[in-house]
């Protein structure tokens, strides 16, 4: 190449510089790029839909009943996980982890369906209720649980025993844990409620462990349940009970201190919360009666045990459950004495009477004699026996007034217009003849007694439940109906008519006809057996029944009573010889032994 030609390309070099540096863009002094500038703007946008989400975030969470720290878990999907032993079966929800319904497989209501305890209309029951630091009051029944289960369906037989967990996570990274562990051939199940880092959610140091909605009713008379059921509360060695007994009445008790255990009941059945190792400070019970259709009645109580929170970042506590019969041998077997929950009569004199006495009796009878029925006709012969030396001693008696009878007539013709003479002059003849006026009546006296301690044991004691004795008498623990009148009857409102009540009524009659000589008491060889057969007619049949057999044994011994002493002549009694010299005197007259 020459020299021109390489001078031509460096100038051409040259010009193209020079013309890039004159063409090329000028950089903006602090004027932002129309990129730069959208980029800017979102930016912002997204920082203020940021805010505005936190900020709608915490507005909808203090809306919350359940506030910041559980209000996510008001939202979920329910699982149903069902258990069965071979005494009942039970439906769990993760919706509150709570109890659904517990159906008692050897039990059956009036209308043949298991028996339900739990009233599953208000969404279960068993619930934790609990204040958060942020003001709210908290009720894990509607709040979603998650659990660790992926079986829904558990079947225990022999000695097995499974466990459930349900936790409910706090979104401040703590959880609240509910174990249920469940054994096979029980009532009820171990629960044990696990806190884990939620000592800064947890106000109060303290919260409840709360049935809410009583023991479901299974009876047909549902007045006559309703009397039975209460709530129970009981610590340091004493029962508090609250009854609603009459309709729209509410009640209710709050106690403080270590409680062994809370307990509602209906007729038969009964719902308790037992904390292990008494770890508790308090309890509530609360009760309300409401009228029900077709004059009946319902009563629903609620219990709850408060527990103590010591703000520690792992505590739990533990409990038993129990729901189930109320049967002597399994209340007993909780060695906490919630057998006192049974209504068995006063606890000063009925009450052992009916605990140690009666119930053993009918239970080793019982497993001899299947047939309830027959059980109640052999108890009632065995208390007629243990009787016949005091009713024996009545009856006599009782022929020696009638003997005395027309002397006393005599009597009180003759100072009529006396009556203080009247009275000394008839104590003076039952002296003389030895007569005791009060000896008719002590075998009655101590039978009052036992009376009402089988009144309290045949209307309550559940092995009498729906038990067959014959014919029409299909449960011993209620009334039996023979027929039913197509009308009420005026004044006293009886429509069904027990053909037990009427046979006691019948041996009554006759009964009172043998030992009544009085002309002025002969209106009550009528009046007595009426009354007592109306009275008697809303009583158990099991009741009904041992009156009656006790009346026919009653008239069969009364029979040879009087056939053995009606031609027996009227004594006097001689009196008894004092001695003279009195002790001394005796001692000198006794022999004297040498040695």
């Amino acid at each position: 190449m020459d020299r021109q030609s390489t001078l031509g390309f460096i100038l051409i070099f040259l010009l193209l510089v020079t013309w890039m540096m004159i063409n090329a863009p000028q950089e903006e002094q602090n004027v932002p790029s129309k990129t730069a500038q959208k980029t800017q703007t979102t930016d912002t946008s997204k920082i203020k839909q940021q805010k505005a989400e936190k900020k709608e975030l915490v507005e909808k969470q203090e809306k919350s009943p359940y506030g910041k720290f559980f209000s996510d878990r008001a939202m979920g999907k329910e699982r149903i996980i069902t258990v069965e032993t071979d005494y009942f079966k039970a439906e769990l929800s993760t919706k509150g982890a709570v109890i659904k319904t517990w159906e008692l497989k050897k039990y059956k209501t009036w209308n043949g369906f298991p028996v339900q305890l739990v009233d599953y209309d208000n969404k279960g029951d068993l619930s934790i209720l609990l204040t958060t630091t942020d003001g709210k009051v908290i009720n894990t029944k509607e709040l979603f649980f998650d659990v660790q289960t992926p079986i829904n369906y558990i079947k225990l037989e022999n000695n097995f025993e499974f466990e459930i967990i349900f936790i409910l996570p706090s979104s401040n990274g703590g959880k609240l844990l509910k174990k249920m562990k469940f054994a096979n051939n029980t009532y009820g199940f171990d629960a044990e409620i696990q806190f884990v880092n939620l000592q800064s959610v947890i106000a109060n140091y303290q919260y409840e462990l709360a049935w809410e909605h009583g023991v479901r009713f299974a009876e047909y008379n549902s007045v006559d349940e309703a009397s039975f059921a209460a709530g129970y509360a009981f610590a340091g060695n004493e029962l508090a009970e609250i009854n609603a007994a009459s309709v729209d009445e509410k009640v209710k008790k709050e106690l403080t201190g270590v409680i062994d255990w809370v307990a509602t009941c209906n007729k038969y059945f009964a719902v308790a919360l037992i904390p292990i190792n008494r770890n508790s400070e308090g309890a509530h019970i609360a009760g309300f009666n409401k009228a029900l259709k077709d004059h009946g009645m319902m009563e629903t109580y609620s219990i709850a045990l408060t527990i103590p929170y010591k703000g520690e970042y792992n505590e739990k506590s533990e409990f038993k459950v129990f729901l189930g019969p109320m049967q002597m041998e399994v209340l007993e077997s909780y060695n906490v004495g919630l057998e006192k929950i049974m209504s068995l009569g006063w606890a000063w004199i009925i009450r052992p009477i009916s605990e140690y006495i009666l119930l053993p009796l009918f239970t080793a009878i019982h497993y001899v004699v299947p047939n309830w029925g027959l059980v109640i006709i052999i108890f009632s012969i065995l208390i007629k026996i243990s009787l016949h030396p005091l009713s024996k001693s009545q009856m006599k008696s009782m022929k020696k007034m009638q003997k005395l009878q027309p002397m006393m007539n005599e009597i009180r013709e003759k100072y009529k217009n006396d009556p203080q003479k009247m009275n000394k002059s008839i104590m003076n003849l039952y002296k003389e003849y030895g007569v005791n006026p009060a000896g008719s009546c002590l075998p009655l006296l101590l039978q009052l007694p036992i009376m009402f301690a089988l009144y309290n044991v045949l209307r309550g004691a559940i092995e009498l439940r729906q038990a067959n004795f014959i014919w029409w008498i299909t449960d011993l623990s209620a009334p039996d109906v023979m027929f039913k009148l197509p009308f009420a009857l005026p004044l006293i409102g009886i429509q069904e008519i027990s053909g037990i009540a009427l046979l006691m009524g019948i041996t009554m009659f006759f009964q009172t006809k043998m030992t009544t000589t009085d002309p002025r008491q002969k209106a009550l060889i009528y009046i007595m057996p009426i009354m007592m057969t109306l009275l008697f007619n809303g009583f158990p049949s099991g009741l009904n029944l041992y009156y009656a057999v006790f009346n026919i044994l009653a008239i069969g011994q009364q029979y040879f009573v009087n056939k053995k002493h009606d031609d027996e002549p009227l004594r006097k009694v001689e009196p008894k010889k004092k001695a003279k010299g009195g002790i001394f005197k005796l001692a000198k007259d006794m022999p004297r032994f040498k040695k």
